[in-house]
C-alpha cells in the first residue's frame, strides 16, 4: 500500500479545519485543484473564530459533480455522509427541551459544539457538527448510563438552538424557584385553597421570558394556534401548525398558570378571574417586524384555566378575495355576489375553516370611500383601519342583537354581524337587508343549503329568509402538498376521483401527487392550506324551495342547476390540479345529501 493510500484511509480524528475540509472535498471530487488554490490563498491570510463549515459555506464554492452552491447546510450533508453518520435538520418541535440540560451543561454543550436532541430510555441522540471529534461521548455515556447515538448538524442549527433550548430551561427553573408549582387552583386541589400559598408573580422576568419565547417560537414554527393546558403533573403547550396539532412543551402547572395570567395581563383581561370563560386580544410583532393579531381565549377546566391564543396571518389579513383560493368557476360567481346593495350574506363552516378571513378579505374590498362598513363581533379579531368595528360587551348589555340595533342609526352601507346565533339577532339582521343594507354573517353548518335549515330552526319565517337571503358560502381547509417533495401519485386517476365524488365526473387533465415528506414540511408531506367552497346563490327558482315550505332536498338540486359545486367536488379539483391528496378532502368534507 502506497503512503497516499494509507492516509486516504487513516480514520481522521480531531476538530475540524477549513485546510482539512478543503482537502476532502478535493480528495471526493468536488472541487477542483484551482477552486483549493484559490480558496486557501484567500483563507491563508487571515484567522477567523467562525466554524470551518459556515465560513467555507460562505466561500462561493460550487458542486462540481451537482452543480449546486457548496453553502453551509449543503457542506454539513456531505460531511455526515463522509463521517458514516446520519445528517439531522434539528426540528425543534422534536426536541424534548426540558430535558437537554439534565444530559450537559450549556457551557460543556458549546465546548463540545453538541447539543442533546433526543432523550431516550437507554439513548441518547446528540447532534454535533465535529464528527471526528469524540473524546467526549465517554463522559456523556458514563453521566447518563445510556447509549450516545451520534447525528450530524449544521453549526449555524447548532449554535442557535443551543442557545434557544438552554435559556429556556433556565428561564423554566427560574420561574419554578419563584413560586409553588401547587399554588394552580385545580378542582383536585380546592381543598387546599385556604392554606397560604406563593403563586408565582405574572412579571417574573422567569415568566416574562418564557411567554417572550412561545410567542417567538409559534410565528417561527408558522402556528395558527398556541394552546396551553393545564394538566395534573405537567401542562402541556401545544401549537396548531396546519391544521394539525404538536406537542411542543410540558410546563410544571404554576409555571403554565403564571404564563396564562401574564398573558392575560397583556390582553387586558381581567387576571384575577378564573372561574368563567373570557376573551381578549394582543397586538404585537412577529421577527419579520410586521404586526401580528392574536385572539385571546380561556376556559376553566378541572385543572386550571386553559388558554388558546389564535395567531392571526398578518399575510392572510391584506389577502384580496382573488387570493382566496376560488376556482375559476365559483370565483366571478361570488363577485357578483357581494356586488349586490342590499341582502343577506352568510359564510358557513365549523371553527378554523376560514370564515374570518373570507369575510375581513371581502368588506376590505367593499370598504372604499363611497360607502361605510360597520362590524359588530365577538370579539374584533383583526383591526381593519377601513372598517368601523364593535366589540360585543354582554356586561353592559351589549349583544349582537343590541349592537346590530345601534348599528341601524349609524347610516352603514354594509353591515358584518360576527355570528347569528340566536332569533333576535337574525331578526335584526333581516331587518337591516330589508331596508336596503348589506349584511354579512357567519352560521356554524355543515353545508351551504344547511344555513336555510338552521335559520328556520332559529325561528325566522321561510318568506322572510327568501326575501333577504342572497347567498351562501360554505367552507373548508385542506392542507396542501409540500412543493419540496410531493411526488406523482399513479394510484389516483380519474375513476379513483370518481368514486369520491359520485354522481359527478371531472373532465380534464389529471395531476396527481402524493405527499412524501421532507425536512421542509416536518416529514408530514404537507405545508400550507387551500380553502375549498361551495357557493349557493339564491336565485327566484331557489326561492320557491325556501317559500311557503322550505323543501332542503329541492333547494340543493335547485342550486346544482343554478352552478353549486359541492365542497368534495372542489376538493377533487384541488386533487386532479396535484395540490391536495384525496384523504385530505375526505377528511374535511361532508359528503353530498341531494
Amino acid at each position: 500500500m502506497t503512503s497516499k493510500t494509507a492516509a486516504k484511509t487513516e480514520a481522521p480524528s480531531g476538530p475540524l479545519t477549513w485546510r482539512k475540509l478543503l482537502h476532502w472535498l478535493h480528495e471526493d471530487g468536488l472541487v477542483s485543484a484551482a477552486a483549493v488554490a484559490d480558496t486557501t490563498q484567500r483563507f491563508g491570510a487571515s484567522d477567523s473564530r467562525q466554524h470551518p463549515l459556515v465560513r467555507l459555506g460562505s466561500a462561493g464554492l460550487v458542486d462540481a459533480k451537482h452543480g449546486i452552491d457548496l453553502d453551509a447546510e449543503a457542506l454539513t450533508e456531505w460531511l455526515a455522509r463522509r463521517s458514516h453518520l446520519p445528517y439531522l435538520r434539528i426540528d425543534p418541535l422534536k426536541v424534548d427541551v426540558g430535558r437537554v440540560a439534565e444530559v450537559m451543561s450549556i457551557t460543556y454543550a458549546e465546548r463540545r459544539r453538541a447539543l442533546p436532541v433526543q432523550v431516550g430510555a437507554r439513548e441518547v441522540t446528540i447532534a454535533t457538527c465535529e464528527p471526528f471529534d469524540t473524546g467526549w461521548v465517554a463522559e456523556i455515556e458514563a453521566h447518563t448510563k445510556k447509549a450516545v447515538r451520534l447525528v450530524v448538524a449544521s453549526p449555524v442549527d447548532l449554535q442557535r438552538f443551543t442557545t434557544e433550548f438552554y435559556t429556556l430551561s433556565r428561564s423554566v427553573r427560574a420561574a419554578i424557584k419563584s413560586g409553588e408549582s401547587s399554588a394552580a387552583a385545580s378542582f383536585e386541589q380546592l381543598v387546599e385553597l385556604g392554606r397560604s400559598t406563593k403563586p408565582l408573580d405574572a412579571n417574573d422576568q422567569g415568566v416574562v421570558q418564557v411567554v417572550d419565547w412561545l410567542w417567538q417560537y409559534a410565528f417561527d414554527q408558522r402556528a395558527s394556534d398556541i394552546h396551553l393546558e393545564p394538566r395534573r403533573e405537567l401542562g402541556a403547550i401545544r401549537f396548531r401548525i396546519d391544521g394539525v396539532m404538536h406537542t411542543v412543551y410540558q410546563m410544571p402547572p404554576g409555571v403554565l398558570a403564571a404564563m396564562t395570567a401574564r398573558i392575560k395581563l397583556l390582553g387586558r383581561m381581567d387576571v384575577v378571574e378564573k372561574r368563567r370563560p373570557l376573551d381578549g386580544r394582543i397586538k404585537t410583532r412577529n421577527p419579520k417586524g410586521e404586526e401580528v393579531e392574536m385572539r385571546l381565549s380561556t376556559l376553566p377546566t378541572a385543572f386550571g384555566e386553559k388558554m388558546v391564543m389564535r395567531i392571526f396571518d398578518p399575510d392572510a389579513a391584506a389577502k384580496k378575495t382573488a387570493a382566496l383560493g376560488f376556482g375559476a368557476h365559483d370565483a366571478p360567481r361570488w363577485e357578483a355576489l357581494i356586488a349586490h346593495t342590499h341582502g343577506i350574506i352568510l359564510v358557513t363552516g365549523p371553527t378554523g375553516s376560514g370564515k374570518t378571513t373570507t369575510l375581513y378579505a371581502t368588506l376590505k374590498q367593499l370598504a372604499t370611500d363611497e360607502v361605510n362598513v360597520c362590524t359588530i363581533e365577538d370579539p374584533i379579531e383583526m383591526i381593519q383601519p377601513a372598517l368601523n368595528q364593535t366589540q360585543v360587551q354582554p356586561a353592559l348589555d351589549l349583544g349582537f342583537a343590541e349592537g346590530l340595533r345601534s348599528l341601524m342609526r349609524q347610516d352603514p352601507d354594509i353591515i358584518m354581524v360576527g355570528e347569528i346565533r340566536d332569533l333576535e339577532t337574525a331578526e335584526m339582521a333581516i331587518q337591516a337587508a330589508l331596508t336596503g343594507h348589506l349584511v354579512f354573517s357567519t352560521l356554524h353548518t355543515n353545508d351551504a343549503a344547511s344555513a336555510i335549515t338552521r335559520l328556520v330552526d332559529l325561528g325566522v319565517a321561510p318568506y322572510l329568509i327568501g326575501a333577504t337571503v342572497i347567498g351562501v358560502l360554505a367552507q373548508r381547509l385542506v392542507r396542501t402538498l409540500c412543493p419540496s417533495c410531493k411526488q406523482p401519485d399513479a394510484e389516483t386517476n380519474a375513476e379513483t376521483l370518481h368514486d369520491v365524488i359520485k354522481p359527478w365526473r371531472l373532465t380534464g387533465e389529471m395531476r396527481a401527487y402524493k405527499p412524501v415528506g421532507c425536512l421542509e414540511c416536518r416529514m408530514t408531506g404537507y405545508r400550507g392550506r387551500a380553502g375549498l367552497y361551495e357557493l349557493l346563490s339564491v336565485t327566484e327558482a331557489a326561492r320557491a324551495a325556501i317559500h311557503p315550505l322550505p323543501d332542503i332536498a329541492k333547494l340543493r338540486t335547485q342550486a346544482l342547476a343554478d352552478g353549486l359545486r359541492p365542497l368534495r367536488m372542489a376538493g377533487a379539483i384541488k386533487v386532479a390540479e396535484g395540490l391536495t391528496t384525496i384523504e385530505e378532502v375526505l377528511r374535511s368534507t361532508p359528503a353530498w345529501e341531494g
